[in-house]
Protein backbone atom coordinates (compact mmCIF):
# COMPACT_ATOMS: atom_id res chain seq x y z
CA UNK A 1 0.00 0.00 0.00
CA UNK A 2 1.23 3.48 -0.99
CA UNK A 3 -0.14 4.86 1.82
CA UNK A 4 1.59 5.69 5.00
CA UNK A 5 0.50 3.43 8.09
CA UNK A 6 2.17 4.43 11.16
CA UNK A 7 1.81 1.42 12.70
CA UNK A 8 3.55 -0.88 9.78
CA UNK A 9 6.31 1.45 9.11
CA UNK A 10 7.70 -1.22 6.16
CA UNK A 11 9.28 0.92 3.73
CA UNK A 12 12.88 -0.32 2.72
CA UNK A 13 15.66 2.54 4.52
CA UNK A 14 19.39 3.24 3.43
CA UNK A 15 20.49 2.84 7.24
CA UNK A 16 18.95 2.35 10.63
CA UNK A 17 19.29 5.69 11.78
CA UNK A 18 16.66 6.90 8.81
CA UNK A 19 14.13 3.73 10.15
CA UNK A 20 14.87 5.17 13.81
CA UNK A 21 13.99 8.50 13.28
CA UNK A 22 11.08 7.26 11.63
CA UNK A 23 10.20 4.43 14.13
CA UNK A 24 10.88 7.17 17.29
CA UNK A 25 8.57 9.70 15.79
CA UNK A 26 5.55 7.61 15.81
CA UNK A 27 6.28 6.15 18.82
CA UNK A 28 6.45 9.88 20.51
CA UNK A 29 3.00 10.47 19.04
CA UNK A 30 1.09 7.16 19.74
CA UNK A 31 2.71 7.12 23.05
CA UNK A 32 1.20 10.52 23.53
CA UNK A 33 -2.23 9.26 22.49
CA UNK A 34 -4.87 11.12 20.65
CA UNK A 35 -6.73 12.46 23.46
CA UNK A 36 -3.48 14.37 24.92
CA UNK A 37 -2.84 15.75 21.17
CA UNK A 38 -6.17 17.38 20.64
CA UNK A 39 -6.42 18.34 23.97
CA UNK A 40 -3.19 20.40 23.10
CA UNK A 41 -4.56 21.65 20.32
CA UNK A 42 -7.40 23.05 21.19
CA UNK A 43 -5.62 24.74 24.40
CA UNK A 44 -2.70 26.00 22.01
CA UNK A 45 -0.35 24.60 24.46
CA UNK A 46 2.96 24.88 23.55
CA UNK A 47 4.72 21.56 22.00
CA UNK A 48 7.45 21.80 24.10
CA UNK A 49 7.51 18.06 25.09
CA UNK A 50 7.42 17.57 21.26
CA UNK A 51 10.37 19.46 21.58
CA UNK A 52 12.18 18.23 24.38
CA UNK A 53 11.81 14.76 22.32
CA UNK A 54 13.12 16.55 19.00
CA UNK A 55 16.70 17.12 21.40
CA UNK A 56 17.02 14.23 23.13
CA UNK A 57 16.93 12.02 20.21
CA UNK A 58 19.23 14.74 17.89
CA UNK A 59 15.77 14.19 15.23
CA UNK A 60 16.26 17.83 13.61
CA UNK A 61 20.42 17.43 14.34
CA UNK A 62 20.45 14.42 12.21
CA UNK A 63 17.74 15.22 9.40
CA UNK A 64 18.68 19.22 9.30
CA UNK A 65 22.54 18.93 9.10
CA UNK A 66 24.10 18.68 6.13
CA UNK A 67 26.85 15.78 5.55
CA UNK A 68 30.01 17.67 6.48
CA UNK A 69 28.81 20.14 8.94
CA UNK A 70 28.49 18.09 12.19
CA UNK A 71 28.03 14.44 13.54
CA UNK A 72 28.87 11.56 11.64
CA UNK A 73 25.27 10.63 10.92
CA UNK A 74 23.89 14.03 10.10
CA UNK A 75 22.79 14.66 6.07
CA UNK A 76 20.21 16.50 4.23
CA UNK A 77 18.06 13.69 2.37
CA UNK A 78 15.11 15.16 0.69
CA UNK A 79 13.48 11.52 0.40
CA UNK A 80 13.45 10.94 4.18
CA UNK A 81 12.45 14.60 4.86
CA UNK A 82 9.37 13.81 2.61
CA UNK A 83 8.64 10.68 5.11
CA UNK A 84 8.90 12.84 8.14
CA UNK A 85 6.92 15.21 6.97
CA UNK A 86 4.60 13.13 5.73
CA UNK A 87 4.45 11.99 9.79
CA UNK A 88 4.55 14.92 11.26
CA UNK A 89 1.33 16.58 9.62
CA UNK A 90 -0.20 12.93 9.76
CA UNK A 91 -0.35 13.38 13.37
CA UNK A 92 -0.18 17.47 13.49
CA UNK A 93 0.39 20.39 11.50
CA UNK A 94 1.89 22.34 14.50
CA UNK A 95 4.47 19.76 14.57
CA UNK A 96 5.21 19.99 11.34
CA UNK A 97 5.64 23.48 11.54
CA UNK A 98 8.28 24.22 13.74
CA UNK A 99 10.29 21.72 11.60
CA UNK A 100 9.15 23.60 8.51
CA UNK A 101 9.98 26.98 9.76
CA UNK A 102 13.46 25.61 11.03
CA UNK A 103 13.99 24.09 7.22
CA UNK A 104 13.56 27.84 6.09
CA UNK A 105 15.52 29.13 8.50
CA UNK A 106 18.72 26.89 8.49
CA UNK A 107 18.39 27.57 4.57
CA UNK A 108 20.69 30.75 4.15
CA UNK A 109 22.81 29.12 6.81
CA UNK A 110 23.96 26.30 4.86
CA UNK A 111 24.66 28.44 1.88
CA UNK A 112 26.71 31.17 3.47
CA UNK A 113 30.65 31.10 3.28
CA UNK A 114 30.31 32.14 6.86
CA UNK A 115 32.01 28.85 8.65
CA UNK A 116 31.67 30.33 11.82
CA UNK A 117 27.57 30.89 11.64
CA UNK A 118 27.86 27.30 9.85
CA UNK A 119 28.89 25.58 12.90
CA UNK A 120 27.46 28.18 15.01
CA UNK A 121 23.94 26.40 13.29
CA UNK A 122 24.99 23.01 13.68
CA UNK A 123 25.81 22.95 17.03
CA UNK A 124 22.41 24.54 18.05
CA UNK A 125 21.00 21.82 16.49
CA UNK A 126 22.70 19.45 18.50
CA UNK A 127 21.58 21.14 21.23
CA UNK A 128 17.90 20.90 20.03
CA UNK A 129 17.28 24.49 18.90
CA UNK A 130 14.94 25.20 16.40
CA UNK A 131 15.29 28.17 13.54
CA UNK A 132 13.28 30.96 12.09
CA UNK A 133 13.28 32.88 8.51
CA UNK A 134 12.83 36.52 8.70
CA UNK A 135 11.65 37.68 5.67
CA UNK A 136 8.11 38.67 5.63
CA UNK A 137 7.00 41.93 6.63
CA UNK A 138 3.55 43.37 7.98
CA UNK A 139 3.07 46.10 5.07
CA UNK A 140 4.92 44.14 2.55
CA UNK A 141 4.39 40.56 3.18
CA UNK A 142 7.01 38.65 1.25
CA UNK A 143 7.76 41.45 -1.41
CA UNK A 144 11.35 41.29 -0.88
CA UNK A 145 11.57 44.61 -3.10
CA UNK A 146 10.52 46.54 -0.59
CA UNK A 147 11.73 45.29 2.78
CA UNK A 148 11.47 47.77 5.87
CA UNK A 149 14.70 46.45 7.56
CA UNK A 150 17.62 48.45 7.27
CA UNK A 151 21.09 48.15 8.80
CA UNK A 152 22.71 51.66 8.97
CA UNK A 153 26.22 51.88 9.90
CA UNK A 154 27.86 52.06 13.26
CA UNK A 155 31.98 52.50 13.31
CA UNK A 156 33.21 48.76 12.14
CA UNK A 157 29.32 47.21 12.15
CA UNK A 158 25.99 48.54 11.95
CA UNK A 159 22.70 49.17 13.81
CA UNK A 160 19.56 46.56 12.08
CA UNK A 161 16.56 48.73 12.83
CA UNK A 162 12.81 47.43 11.58
CA UNK A 163 9.87 44.52 12.27
CA UNK A 164 9.64 41.12 10.81
CA UNK A 165 5.81 39.67 10.89
CA UNK A 166 4.54 36.26 10.38
CA UNK A 167 7.77 34.52 11.79
CA UNK A 168 7.76 31.43 12.76
CA UNK A 169 9.64 29.85 16.06
CA UNK A 170 10.39 33.72 16.01
CA UNK A 171 9.75 33.29 20.18
CA UNK A 172 12.66 30.48 20.75
CA UNK A 173 14.68 30.69 17.60
CA UNK A 174 18.46 29.63 18.05
CA UNK A 175 19.13 31.86 15.07
CA UNK A 176 17.06 34.35 13.17
CA UNK A 177 17.69 34.32 9.65
CA UNK A 178 16.50 37.75 8.94
CA UNK A 179 16.48 39.68 5.39
CA UNK A 180 16.66 43.05 5.05
CA UNK A 181 18.98 46.24 3.60
CA UNK A 182 21.92 48.27 4.06
CA UNK A 183 21.15 51.98 4.07
CA UNK A 184 24.32 52.72 2.55
CA UNK A 185 24.01 51.82 -1.39
CA UNK A 186 20.49 49.69 -0.69
CA UNK A 187 22.34 46.37 -0.61
CA UNK A 188 20.06 43.54 0.12
CA UNK A 189 21.72 41.49 2.88
CA UNK A 190 20.96 38.36 4.95
CA UNK A 191 21.96 38.40 8.84
CA UNK A 192 21.89 36.19 11.76
CA UNK A 193 19.69 37.36 14.84
CA UNK A 194 20.00 35.75 18.45
CA UNK A 195 16.44 35.64 19.88
CA UNK A 196 17.03 36.33 23.45
CA UNK A 197 19.19 39.34 22.88
CA UNK A 198 17.87 42.79 24.52
CA UNK A 199 17.77 44.64 21.72
CA UNK A 200 15.41 41.97 19.78
CA UNK A 201 11.91 42.45 20.85
CA UNK A 202 9.22 39.94 20.74
CA UNK A 203 5.39 41.98 19.90
CA UNK A 204 3.15 39.24 19.67
CA UNK A 205 1.89 35.77 18.40
CA UNK A 206 0.19 36.98 15.56
CA UNK A 207 -2.22 33.64 14.94
CA UNK A 208 -4.42 31.70 17.69
CA UNK A 209 -2.95 28.26 17.45
CA UNK A 210 0.44 25.77 19.35
CA UNK A 211 2.80 27.76 16.79
CA UNK A 212 4.47 30.87 17.53
CA UNK A 213 4.29 32.96 14.86
CA UNK A 214 5.78 36.18 15.74
CA UNK A 215 5.65 39.74 15.29
CA UNK A 216 9.77 40.82 16.13
CA UNK A 217 10.92 44.30 16.00
CA UNK A 218 14.87 44.95 16.31
CA UNK A 219 15.64 48.30 17.64
CA UNK A 220 19.08 49.25 17.45
CA UNK A 221 20.30 45.25 17.18
CA UNK A 222 23.60 45.35 16.89
CA UNK A 223 24.91 43.49 13.77
CA UNK A 224 28.74 42.72 12.79
CA UNK A 225 30.27 41.77 9.96
CA UNK A 226 30.65 37.78 11.28
CA UNK A 227 26.56 37.91 11.39
CA UNK A 228 26.47 38.88 7.89
CA UNK A 229 25.42 35.45 5.62
CA UNK A 230 25.02 37.26 2.47
CA UNK A 231 24.90 40.02 0.67
CA UNK A 232 23.66 41.74 -2.67
CA UNK A 233 22.42 39.04 -5.76
CA UNK A 234 23.62 36.16 -2.90
CA UNK A 235 20.69 37.99 -0.36
CA UNK A 236 18.24 37.50 -2.84
CA UNK A 237 19.25 34.22 -4.49
CA UNK A 238 19.29 33.00 -0.86
CA UNK A 239 16.05 34.02 0.02
CA UNK A 240 14.64 32.33 -3.79
CA UNK A 241 16.62 29.21 -3.44
CA UNK A 242 15.64 28.70 0.49
CA UNK A 243 11.99 28.73 -0.53
CA UNK A 244 12.48 26.41 -3.35
CA UNK A 245 13.68 23.91 -0.52
CA UNK A 246 10.78 24.59 1.67
CA UNK A 247 8.09 25.20 -0.17
CA UNK A 248 8.32 21.67 -1.52
CA UNK A 249 7.52 20.35 2.37
CA UNK A 250 3.99 22.04 2.46
CA UNK A 251 2.43 19.16 -0.15
CA UNK A 252 3.98 16.65 2.45
CA UNK A 253 2.09 18.01 5.43
CA UNK A 254 -0.93 17.76 3.37
CA UNK A 255 -0.63 14.26 2.23
CA UNK A 256 0.15 13.10 6.02
CA UNK A 257 -3.34 15.14 6.57
CA UNK A 258 -5.49 13.89 4.70
CA UNK A 259 -4.00 10.63 5.16
CA UNK A 260 -5.25 9.97 8.58
CA UNK A 261 -8.30 11.53 8.17
CA UNK A 262 -9.08 9.11 5.72
CA UNK A 263 -8.29 6.32 7.91
CA UNK A 264 -11.23 8.30 10.56
CA UNK A 265 -13.47 8.70 7.95
CA UNK A 266 -13.45 5.10 6.03
CA UNK A 267 -13.99 3.50 9.37
CA UNK A 268 -16.82 5.87 10.88
CA UNK A 269 -18.75 5.89 7.73
CA UNK A 270 -18.31 1.73 6.68
CA UNK A 271 -19.85 0.90 10.00
CA UNK A 272 -22.45 3.47 10.69
CA UNK A 273 -25.72 1.94 10.04
CA UNK A 274 -28.73 4.41 8.00
CA UNK A 275 -31.56 3.10 6.89
CA UNK A 276 -31.11 -0.57 7.45
CA UNK A 277 -27.57 -0.07 5.29
CA UNK A 278 -23.92 0.63 5.92
CA UNK A 279 -23.66 4.31 5.20
CA UNK A 280 -20.91 3.64 2.19
CA UNK A 281 -23.48 1.88 0.30
CA UNK A 282 -25.15 4.57 -0.48
CA UNK A 283 -23.85 5.75 -3.94
CA UNK A 284 -22.82 9.36 -3.34
CA UNK A 285 -21.04 8.33 -0.52
CA UNK A 286 -19.02 5.56 -1.89
CA UNK A 287 -17.83 8.20 -4.64
CA UNK A 288 -16.55 10.53 -2.41
CA UNK A 289 -14.41 7.50 -1.00
CA UNK A 290 -13.49 6.54 -4.33
CA UNK A 291 -12.43 9.68 -5.85
CA UNK A 292 -10.80 11.08 -2.26
CA UNK A 293 -8.82 7.68 -2.07
CA UNK A 294 -7.40 8.68 -6.18
CA UNK A 295 -6.91 12.17 -5.69
CA UNK A 296 -4.92 11.13 -2.31
CA UNK A 297 -3.03 8.21 -3.93
CA UNK A 298 -2.52 11.01 -6.81
CA UNK A 299 -1.05 13.31 -4.52
CA UNK A 300 1.05 11.02 -3.09
CA UNK A 301 2.67 9.48 -6.62
CA UNK A 302 3.13 13.32 -7.81
CA UNK A 303 5.55 14.25 -4.81
CA UNK A 304 6.78 11.04 -4.23
CA UNK A 305 7.94 11.50 -8.21
CA UNK A 306 8.94 15.05 -7.43
CA UNK A 307 11.49 14.53 -5.01
CA UNK A 308 13.26 12.62 -7.50
CA UNK A 309 13.61 15.66 -9.61
CA UNK A 310 14.90 17.66 -6.92
CA UNK A 311 17.20 14.66 -5.68
CA UNK A 312 19.05 14.67 -9.41
CA UNK A 313 19.05 18.23 -9.90
CA UNK A 314 22.01 20.27 -11.12
CA UNK A 315 23.00 23.29 -13.33
CA UNK A 316 22.21 21.45 -15.93
CA UNK A 317 19.03 20.31 -14.96
CA UNK A 318 16.61 22.71 -13.13
CA UNK A 319 13.52 20.83 -13.77
CA UNK A 320 12.53 20.82 -10.29
CA UNK A 321 11.88 24.22 -10.19
CA UNK A 322 8.56 23.57 -12.03
CA UNK A 323 7.79 19.99 -10.21
CA UNK A 324 8.61 21.86 -6.79
CA UNK A 325 6.47 24.85 -7.18
CA UNK A 326 3.74 22.17 -7.93
CA UNK A 327 3.90 19.97 -5.09
CA UNK A 328 3.45 23.48 -3.44
CA UNK A 329 0.21 24.25 -5.11
CA UNK A 330 -1.07 21.43 -6.49
CA UNK A 331 -0.67 18.95 -3.88
CA UNK A 332 -1.88 20.90 -1.66
CA UNK A 333 -5.04 22.19 -3.10
CA UNK A 334 -5.89 18.45 -3.90
CA UNK A 335 -5.56 17.95 -0.05
CA UNK A 336 -8.18 20.29 0.75
CA UNK A 337 -10.18 18.60 -2.15
CA UNK A 338 -9.77 15.37 -0.73
CA UNK A 339 -10.67 16.50 3.15
CA UNK A 340 -13.74 18.13 1.11
CA UNK A 341 -14.98 14.67 -0.04
CA UNK A 342 -14.87 12.96 2.83
CA UNK A 343 -16.07 15.53 5.17
CA UNK A 344 -18.89 15.70 3.16
CA UNK A 345 -19.11 11.72 3.62
CA UNK A 346 -19.03 11.57 7.26
CA UNK A 347 -21.01 15.36 7.84
CA UNK A 348 -21.34 16.40 11.80
CA UNK A 349 -18.78 13.68 12.73
CA UNK A 350 -16.32 16.10 11.25
CA UNK A 351 -16.99 18.65 13.98
CA UNK A 352 -16.12 16.15 17.20
CA UNK A 353 -13.77 17.35 19.43
CA UNK A 354 -12.49 13.50 19.66
CA UNK A 355 -12.10 13.43 16.23
CA UNK A 356 -8.39 14.06 14.38
CA UNK A 357 -10.80 15.27 11.55
CA UNK A 358 -12.20 18.72 13.11
CA UNK A 359 -8.41 19.52 13.25
CA UNK A 360 -7.37 18.18 9.82
CA UNK A 361 -10.41 20.64 8.37
CA UNK A 362 -8.93 24.03 9.87
CA UNK A 363 -5.09 23.34 8.96
CA UNK A 364 -5.71 21.62 5.41
CA UNK A 365 -6.76 25.04 4.55
CA UNK A 366 -3.65 26.84 5.47
CA UNK A 367 -1.27 25.19 3.23
CA UNK A 368 -2.11 26.25 -0.40
CA UNK A 369 -2.17 29.73 1.48
CA UNK A 370 1.70 29.70 2.54
CA UNK A 371 5.17 30.17 0.68
CA UNK A 372 3.68 31.75 -1.89
CA UNK A 373 -0.40 31.64 -2.67
CA UNK A 374 -1.78 29.43 -5.60
CA UNK A 375 -2.22 32.36 -7.78
CA UNK A 376 1.56 33.30 -6.75
CA UNK A 377 2.62 29.59 -7.90
CA UNK A 378 0.37 29.31 -11.35
CA UNK A 379 2.24 32.75 -12.27
CA UNK A 380 5.82 31.11 -11.83
CA UNK A 381 4.93 27.77 -13.30
CA UNK A 382 3.37 29.47 -16.25
CA UNK A 383 6.70 30.73 -17.06
CA UNK A 384 7.47 27.43 -18.13
CA UNK A 385 4.75 26.34 -20.35
CA UNK A 386 6.38 27.41 -23.61
CA UNK A 387 9.53 25.06 -23.26
CA UNK A 388 7.36 23.06 -21.94
CA UNK A 389 5.36 22.58 -24.64
CA UNK A 390 7.66 23.26 -27.72
CA UNK A 391 11.20 22.80 -26.91
CA UNK A 392 12.06 19.87 -25.06
CA UNK A 393 15.24 18.57 -24.49
CA UNK A 394 16.95 15.12 -23.65
CA UNK A 395 17.96 13.93 -20.36
CA UNK A 396 18.94 10.51 -18.79
CA UNK A 397 16.13 8.99 -17.05
CA UNK A 398 15.44 9.28 -13.53
CA UNK A 399 15.38 6.58 -11.65
CA UNK A 400 13.83 6.13 -8.03
CA UNK A 401 16.23 8.41 -5.64
CA UNK A 402 15.90 6.90 -2.60
CA UNK A 403 19.89 6.20 -1.90
CA UNK A 404 20.57 7.36 1.72
CA UNK A 405 23.12 10.28 0.44
CA UNK A 406 23.65 14.05 1.13
CA UNK A 407 21.22 16.40 -1.37
CA UNK A 408 24.65 19.09 -1.99
CA UNK A 409 22.84 20.77 -5.35
CA UNK A 410 20.08 22.46 -2.91
CA UNK A 411 21.81 24.26 -0.81
CA UNK A 412 24.29 25.33 -4.41
CA UNK A 413 21.48 26.18 -6.65
CA UNK A 414 23.23 29.28 -8.12
CA UNK A 415 21.35 32.48 -9.53
CA UNK A 416 17.59 32.22 -9.03
CA UNK A 417 17.47 33.96 -12.96
CA UNK A 418 16.80 32.20 -15.94
CA UNK A 419 13.10 30.36 -15.23
CA UNK A 420 12.15 31.23 -19.03
CA UNK A 421 15.54 28.90 -20.50
CA UNK A 422 14.80 25.93 -18.38
CA UNK A 423 14.24 22.80 -20.75
CA UNK A 424 12.20 19.52 -19.77
CA UNK A 425 11.81 15.84 -21.24
CA UNK A 426 9.18 15.38 -23.51
CA UNK A 427 5.95 14.80 -21.50
CA UNK A 428 4.15 12.75 -23.92
CA UNK A 429 6.70 9.75 -23.45
CA UNK A 430 4.73 9.24 -20.28
CA UNK A 431 1.61 8.60 -22.18
CA UNK A 432 3.36 5.57 -24.07
CA UNK A 433 2.56 2.28 -23.68
CA UNK A 434 -0.63 3.54 -21.40
CA UNK A 435 -3.47 1.97 -23.12
CA UNK A 436 -6.55 2.85 -20.35
CA UNK A 437 -9.91 4.50 -21.34
CA UNK A 438 -9.19 7.83 -19.41
CA UNK A 439 -5.48 8.19 -19.92
CA UNK A 440 -6.46 8.09 -23.33
CA UNK A 441 -8.95 10.88 -22.91
CA UNK A 442 -6.89 12.76 -20.76
CA UNK A 443 -4.03 12.67 -23.73
CA UNK A 444 -6.56 14.04 -26.14
CA UNK A 445 -7.44 16.58 -24.06
CA UNK A 446 -3.75 17.83 -23.69
CA UNK A 447 -3.28 17.85 -27.06
CA UNK A 448 -6.00 20.20 -27.78
CA UNK A 449 -4.32 22.04 -24.81
CA UNK A 450 -1.57 22.25 -26.87
CA UNK A 451 -2.99 23.05 -30.04
CA UNK A 452 -4.64 26.47 -28.25
CA UNK A 453 -0.72 27.32 -27.50
CA UNK A 454 0.36 27.13 -30.73
CA UNK A 455 -3.04 28.31 -32.81
CA UNK A 456 -4.85 30.78 -30.58
CA UNK A 457 -2.09 31.86 -27.61
CA UNK A 458 -3.21 34.72 -25.26
CA UNK A 459 -2.85 37.74 -26.25
CA UNK A 460 -1.08 40.74 -24.29
CA UNK A 461 -4.08 41.98 -22.86
CA UNK A 462 -4.74 38.47 -21.81
CA UNK A 463 -1.47 38.10 -20.73
CA UNK A 464 -2.71 40.91 -18.32
CA UNK A 465 -5.80 39.19 -17.22
CA UNK A 466 -5.08 37.15 -14.08
CA UNK A 467 -7.96 35.20 -14.26
CA UNK A 468 -7.84 34.01 -17.72
CA UNK A 469 -4.17 32.89 -16.85
CA UNK A 470 -5.18 31.31 -13.45
CA UNK A 471 -7.68 28.85 -15.35
CA UNK A 472 -4.94 28.38 -18.21
CA UNK A 473 -2.62 27.76 -15.52
CA UNK A 474 -4.42 24.90 -13.83
CA UNK A 475 -4.83 23.00 -17.27
CA UNK A 476 -0.93 23.26 -17.53
CA UNK A 477 -0.62 21.92 -13.73
CA UNK A 478 -2.56 19.24 -14.51
CA UNK A 479 -0.37 17.91 -17.51
CA UNK A 480 2.51 17.91 -16.07
CA UNK A 481 0.59 16.21 -12.57
CA UNK A 482 -0.49 13.70 -14.73
CA UNK A 483 3.22 13.35 -16.59
CA UNK A 484 4.89 12.82 -12.91
CA UNK A 485 2.21 10.41 -11.76
CA UNK A 486 2.39 8.28 -14.93
CA UNK A 487 6.15 7.92 -14.45
CA UNK A 488 5.62 6.82 -11.12
CA UNK A 489 2.46 4.86 -11.84
CA UNK A 490 5.53 2.36 -13.44
CA UNK A 491 7.61 2.56 -10.92
CA UNK A 492 5.50 1.54 -7.94
CA UNK A 493 3.38 -0.53 -10.29
CA UNK A 494 0.03 1.11 -9.50
CA UNK A 495 -2.60 -1.67 -11.07
CA UNK A 496 -4.75 -0.69 -14.03
CA UNK A 497 -7.72 -0.06 -12.34
CA UNK A 498 -6.25 2.47 -9.68
CA UNK A 499 -4.54 4.31 -11.68
CA UNK A 500 -8.10 4.59 -14.63
CA UNK A 501 -9.62 5.80 -11.58
CA UNK A 502 -7.47 8.80 -10.66
CA UNK A 503 -7.46 9.88 -14.90
CA UNK A 504 -11.44 9.85 -14.57
CA UNK A 505 -11.11 12.54 -11.84
CA UNK A 506 -8.20 14.17 -13.82
CA UNK A 507 -10.78 14.31 -17.17
CA UNK A 508 -13.44 15.65 -15.17
CA UNK A 509 -10.54 18.60 -14.11
CA UNK A 510 -9.27 19.35 -16.82
CA UNK A 511 -13.01 20.05 -18.36
CA UNK A 512 -14.12 22.23 -15.54
CA UNK A 513 -10.91 24.50 -16.03
CA UNK A 514 -11.49 24.50 -19.51
CA UNK A 515 -15.42 25.71 -18.75
CA UNK A 516 -13.90 28.60 -16.65
CA UNK A 517 -11.71 29.32 -19.67
CA UNK A 518 -14.13 29.18 -22.13
CA UNK A 519 -15.82 31.68 -19.83
CA UNK A 520 -13.39 34.02 -19.49
CA UNK A 521 -14.26 37.95 -20.91
CA UNK A 522 -11.20 37.90 -22.47
CA UNK A 523 -11.26 34.61 -24.33
CA UNK A 524 -12.22 34.49 -28.45
CA UNK A 525 -13.89 32.59 -30.86
CA UNK A 526 -10.83 30.03 -31.56
CA UNK A 527 -10.00 29.71 -27.86
CA UNK A 528 -13.95 29.41 -27.04
CA UNK A 529 -14.10 26.57 -29.39
CA UNK A 530 -10.87 24.88 -28.33
CA UNK A 531 -12.18 24.58 -24.78
CA UNK A 532 -15.10 23.14 -26.13
CA UNK A 533 -13.15 20.32 -27.35
CA UNK A 534 -11.91 20.14 -24.22
CA UNK A 535 -14.41 19.63 -21.91
CA UNK A 536 -14.67 15.84 -22.27
CA UNK A 537 -16.19 13.14 -20.22
CA UNK A 538 -14.44 10.85 -18.48
CA UNK A 539 -15.42 6.92 -19.07
CA UNK A 540 -16.89 5.48 -15.91
CA UNK A 541 -16.59 1.90 -15.85
CA UNK A 542 -18.64 0.19 -12.94
CA UNK A 543 -16.46 -3.01 -12.80
CA UNK A 544 -13.55 -0.94 -12.54
CA UNK A 545 -14.71 1.10 -9.63
CA UNK A 546 -16.35 -1.58 -7.95
CA UNK A 547 -12.90 -3.27 -7.78
CA UNK A 548 -11.08 -0.28 -6.72
CA UNK A 549 -13.42 0.05 -3.73
CA UNK A 550 -13.05 -3.59 -2.81
CA UNK A 551 -9.34 -3.59 -3.04
CA UNK A 552 -8.08 -0.58 -1.74
CA UNK A 553 -10.65 1.64 -0.31
CA UNK A 554 -13.26 -0.21 1.77
CA UNK A 555 -10.26 -2.71 3.36
CA UNK A 556 -8.87 1.04 5.11
CA UNK A 557 -11.97 0.38 7.39
CA UNK A 558 -10.08 -0.54 10.78
CA UNK A 559 -6.52 -0.56 9.41
CA UNK A 560 -5.20 2.37 11.20
CA UNK A 561 -6.27 4.02 14.78
CA UNK A 562 -4.49 6.24 16.83
CA UNK A 563 -3.75 5.07 20.29
CA UNK A 564 -6.20 6.89 22.82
Amino acid sequence: MILLDPKNLDRSYPDERSAEIMRKTVEFFETKGKRKLLEDYYDRAWYADFLEFVRKERIFASMCTPAGEGAPDVRWDTWRNCEFAEILGFYGLPYWYTWQVSVLGLGPIWMTENEALRERASKALEDGGIFAFGLSEKTHGADIYSTDMVLTRDGDGWRANGRKYYIGNGNEAAIVSTFGRFEEGDEYVFFAVDSNHPNYHLVQNVVASQNYVSEFELRDYPVREEDILHRGRGAWDAALNTVNIGKYNLGWASIGIATHALYEAITHANNRVLYGNRVTEMSHVRRMFVEGHARLVAMKLFALRAADYMRSASSDDRRYLLYNPMVKMKTTTQGEAVINLFWDAIAAKGFEKDMYFSQAAIDIRGLPKLEGTVHVNIALISKFMPNYFFNPAEYPEISRQDHGRNDDFLFNQGSARGLGQIQFHDYRKAFEGVDLPNVRIFAEQTEVFRRMLQEAPPGPDQMKDVDFLMAAGEIFALVVYAQLILENARIYEIDADQLDQIFEFMVRDVAEHALQLFGQASSNDVQMALCQEMMRKPEHDPDRYARVWERHVEPLDGAYSMNP
